[in-house]
């Protein structure tokens, strides 16, 4: 191979591994989720928002009418907890296109006015620990369906966000009893891995493949003047 030969073959390897680097980032990157939710996405959004609102609604009736310490406490987490996750829920309903319902189902006003008509007695701290702990069971059962079966990655994302925050919530509930000493002063959106994995999914193409082509062209640009220090010294 001759001097100039050797030097072109180098450049071209440069620029042959910066497309390498560049390849995988555009063909591994996330889908946006921005395609119409599918039946299942759909109801799940739904469901999550009638589920917000009774817990909202359930948790501020506590705060005033609970009879023990723990309740009322609980009853404060769940306003706060399920505020937010409401308003990621319809943010993210509105980008997909999903109509929420304006009310809670027909069964969760019934359970709430069950347990709001008694109201400041001890009879009420029960049944509204025993309604929280069969609510959260469900909105469990619920978010696992999703995230086996939906379609749309940004909501499947959104229920393994919301998932500790409910498990967390139902051990505050379990069996119908008070356990406010277990709240964490910090929730956190999952493991370590969901939490990965959110973020990855929310990196928008735009920016990743830039920043990927502009460490490729720092390595091209290195080899090139490898290259040409090697031509130099044939040259001489």
């Amino acid at each position: 191979m001759t001097r100039t030969h050797r030097w072109a073959a180098t450049a071209f390897t440069c620029l042959a591994l910066t497309g390498i680097a560049a390849g995988p980032a555009l063909a591994s990157a996330p889908a946006d989720g921005s395609a119409t939710a599918t039946a299942t996405d759909a109801a799940f959004l739904r469901a999550s928002h009638q589920g917000n609102l009774t817990e909202i609604a359930a948790g501020k009736d506590a705060q005033k009418n609970a009879t023990t310490d723990c309740v009322k406490h609980v009853g404060q987490v769940l306003v706060r907890d399920h505020t937010k996750l409401d308003a990621d829920t319809r943010a993210l309903a509105d980008k997909q296109g999903v109509d929420l319902p304006v009310a809670p189902s027909k069964e969760q006003q019934d359970m709430l006015a069950d347990v709001m008509s008694k109201a400041g007695t001890k009879a009420y701290d029960a049944a509204w620990l025993d309604a929280q702990a069969a609510a959260h069971e469900k909105t469990l059962a619920r978010i696992d369906h999703q995230i086996t079966h939906g379609k749309n990655a940004q909501v499947t994302a959104a229920a393994k966000a919301a998932r500790p925050v409910v498990a967390m919530h139902l051990d505050m509930v379990r069996g119908g009893k008070c356990h406010a000493a277990a709240t964490p002063k910090a929730i956190h959106a999952g493991d370590g891995g969901q939490v990965a994995t959110s973020l990855a999914a929310e990196v928008p193409v735009a920016l990743a493949v830039p920043a990927v082509a502009l460490g490729g062209v720092l390595v091209a640009g290195g080899a090139f003047w490898a290259a040409s220090r090697m031509r130099r010294n044939d040259n001489r």
